[in-house]
Order: C-alpha cells, then structure tokens, then sequence
C-alpha cells in the first residue's frame, strides 16, 4: 500500500478524487434539501389552497355540515374553539399533525394533538380577536403529519386557516396535502447520486491519472537518463528536455546545466591531477637523482641543485594546497581589513627593479594571506617577463580599490588573454620551469580575486609590456 501511494500520480489521484467526492456530497446535499424545500413549500401551498376553499364556503355562511367533503387525497377538518371536529372528510380512518387526531364529528372536546405549540394557538386567539363575522385570517400555519385511508398511510403537509362566521364563531380549516411526490422525488434524486456519484468518482479519477501520466512522463524520462547517467558515470550525456515552457522543461534545462558543470568540474579536477602529478613528477626525480648520487659519489652531490629542487617542490606543494582550499570554497574572513597600499609596498620590498605609487587609504577586507599571495604571485609573474622595470599603481576608482602590475617586457598576445589564467599552462616564451615556474601563479591570483569579489584581468602597459589589473571592492 505504502508503494501504491508513494508516487505523484498516485498522491495526485488520490487528492483529486478526494476533492471530487467531497464537491459531489456538498453539491448533493445542497441539491436534496432545495428539492425537498420545494416540494414541501408546494405541498404547503395545495393544502392552503384547499383549506382557504372551504374557508371562502364557511365564510358565506354554509354550514359546517352542508360541506362537501368527499373522500379524496385532500383531508380536511373544521374544528371549533374548543377543537371540537365540526365536519371531516370522509373515510378518514387516523389522522395526525393536526388540532385533533378525531375522524369523526364530535359533540365533546376531545384531547388536544398534534404538532401545534401553545404559542401558534395564541397567535390564532389573537388573530381571530380581530376578524369579523365573514373574514378569512390572512395567515396560514402550516404542519406536518399522516392520514391513513383504506388501511394505507401516508405523510402530509397541513395547512390551518382561521375564519369567522356568523353562527359557530372562530372556526379553524384544517386541510392536508400528500409528500408523496415529495418523497419520491428525493428518493429518485437519492438514487440516482448513489449510483452516478461512484462513476463521476471513478472518471475522475481515471481522468487524473491519466493526466498525471502523461505531465509526469518527461520527469520519469528524466529519471530514466539520471539513472542511466549514473550507471554508465558518462557525464557527456543529458537529460531530454521536453517542447514545452512548463516546470518539467525548466527542471530539465536546469539538470543538463548541473551536468555540464558536473563534467567541466570533474574534467578539470582529472586535468588537476594529472598536470599536478606531472608537475610533482620532475623536481621529485631531479631531488631523487641527486640524491642517489650523492649516496654512491659523495664528492659528485649537488647540494645547492638539491636545495633548489626542493624549495620548487615545497612552492609547488604550496600552490596545489591553496588551490585545494579554493576549490572547496573557502570564503575570506569577512571583518578583516587590508590596507591595500601598505601590502603592495610590503610586497614589492627588496625586489629590483619595482616601483611602487601607493597612497594611504585604499583599504578592502579579506584575507591578508591570501591577497598578499596574489600580489605576490603578479610581481614573481611580471619580474620573469620585464627587460629593466615594473611599474605598480595602487589607486582607488569609485567603489573600487585598483592595482595595476605593469613591466616592459614582450607583453601578453591577445589571444593569450584568457588561456593564461588557466591551471599548468605556461606560454611559448616562458616554458621553462626554472624560469616560467609550474603555471599555477596566475590561476591562483584570478581564483584568489574571484573569492574576495572582484577582477583581475591583463592588457597592455604604457611601456609595452603586460598590465595586469586588479580591482577588489573598497570600503571607505
């Protein structure tokens, strides 16, 4: 059962078909006691009818024995003040609803019955106070009860009317109406919603169903490829994205750009490791070479070439460290503020050949390692490729604190813009790796710029050279 209801479209139907039948009680409900309510008011207004007959005839002055009560579907009584039966239709065999349940002409007062209150006889005493020998009572009272004729039962609405005569005094007109046809009517309207109500339910809910299906098929096709997806670990694959402007088509276009980051990520990481393993591979077995010379020949070890492939290894540990934390997001300290002046001339301190215009007051928050690596990075960048000179401005544009590297070497081709911020990849002029280093500088100061909010980007310098430009959000 749990599985039956753990789908969306078998939720759905169910909820639907839920609704439907609550709508189809409520609407059936209201439709029966509207039909009810009609019949009834026209069983009333037959019987007022019939009742305000024999009044106009009392009225006039006939005799409640003169009257023509013949057996019918319309029972009626005339009792007196006292509720004594003054004449009734004939045949009656049990009557009740009404003032007196008699069905014969009565000399004595019988007992009071029926479904009339005290305060309805008062409204007849106070009304009839009133009426003049000859007047009919403007209002009618109206009852419920049974009459039972030739052994056979049967319900009726009762309608009383008062009327004055000249002779008897205050008479009151008791005439009855069947609900038979009332009855009938709501048992047949009864039936009819007992065996349609079932049928509506069941195509609605089939029609829901259906319906959900077919809504939800892209969804399973998505579900479908996921799964295949994940089978095959083929993220080169996508989702089918249905020919509709719906959620489905956004979910599918949504996944499919989940995928392709997925694939550029994991592409990325495997061309990580890989370039990294590379990377690690030479001073690793430079540093080894050296060594197991020097095991066998310690006159041949080259200490100072040890050293140097161990320093290389140790910054080239360093950078893949720091990628690593980058990659995992790792967010600068948000309360931490940097004087951004102060930092470019701690960097550039003790290097040949770097100037540096810095004035006070440009200041930004993030992380001061971080941002001083990227510095860092720039300078050891711009001093491989400048002849005599590099130029570092530091100045504030707006809501923006901007540093500007500039040397007056070869410069950057502009095709090479972009490429060079990428991870290991060094330039034709600088695939030395004594001289071009591992190509992680430059994709560490761009990662570096990215997670504290801002840019960095290269063009040309005034000089010739390259002009890397760095802009991170200023703080007053």
């Amino acid at each position: 059962m749990s599985r039956l209801f753990g789908s969306v479209r078998s939720r759905a139907t169910l909820a639907a078909t839920l609704v439907v039948a609550v709508a189809l009680v409520a609407a059936g409900a209201a439709v029966l006691l509207s039909l009810r309510s009609n019949l009834m008011g026209q069983a009333g207004t037959q019987a007022e009818h019939t009742a305000r007959s024999v009044a106009t005839d009392l009225s006039v002055g006939k005799a409640p024995g003169q009257l023509d009560l013949d057996e019918g579907e319309e029972p009626v009584q005339v009792v007196d003040e006292d509720g004594t039966l003054l004449a009734v239709t004939q045949d009656l065999e049990r009557i009740s609803g009404t003032a007196t349940d008699a069905v014969r002409r009565q000399t004595t007062k019988p007992a009071a019955t029926g479904d009339r209150s005290d305060e309805d006889e008062d409204d007849h005493s106070d009304a009839a106070d009133l009426l003049e020998p000859g007047d009919i009572d403007d209002k009618t009272t109206f009852t419920s009860g049974s009459v039972t004729v030739d052994h056979e039962s049967a319900d009726y609405r009762f309608a009383a009317v008062q009327v004055e005569t000249e002779k008897a005094g205050t008479l009151t007109v008791y005439a009855g109406a069947p609900l038979s046809a009332e009855q009938g009517a709501v048992r047949t309207a009864l039936t009819v919603m007992l065996v349609g109500f079932p049928l509506l339910l069941a195509v609605a809910a089939a029609v829901t169903w259906l319906v959900t299906r077919r809504a939800l098929r892209p969804v399973e096709g998505i579900r479908g490829e996921m799964a295949a997806i994940t089978a095959s670990e083929d993220l080169a694959r996508r989702v089918p994205v249905p020919d509709t402007h719906d959620e489905v088509a956004r979910l599918a276009r949504t996944t499919n750009e989940t995928l392709a980051a997925l694939e550029s990520s994991v592409e990325r990481q495997r061309r990580f490791v890989a370039d990294a393993s590379h990377e690690l591979r030479s001073p690793i077995a430079s540093l080894r070479t050296q060594l197991e010379v020097g095991a066998a020949h310690p006159e041949l070890l080259d200490v100072a070439g040890a050293v140097e492939d161990t320093v290389r290894l140790q910054r080239l540990a360093a950078d893949l460290l720091l990628l690593a934390r980058l990659d995992a997001g790792e967010r600068p300290t948000a309360d931490a503020r940097l004087d951004l002046a102060a930092l470019a001339r701690e960097e550039a301190d003790g290097r040949t050949g770097v100037t540096v215009e810095a004035p006070e007051g440009v200041t930004v928050v993030g992380s001061r390692g971080q941002v001083g690596r990227l510095l860092t990075n720039l300078l050891d960048n711009a001093g491989r490729h400048a002849r005599s000179a590099v130029r570092v401005t530091v100045r504030r544009a707006g809501d923006w604190a901007v540093v500007e590297v500039a040397d007056d070497g070869d410069g950057v081709p502009e095709g090479d813009r972009e490429r060079i911020f990428e991870r290991f990849v060094r330039l034709d002029a600088a695939r030395s790796r004594d001289d071009g280093g591992a190509g992680l500088g430059l994709a560490i100061a761009r990662d570096v710029a990215v997670r504290h909010g801002g840019t960095l980007t290269v063009g040309d310098a005034p000089a010739g050279g390259a002009q890397f430009e760095l802009r991170l959000p200023a703080i007053a």
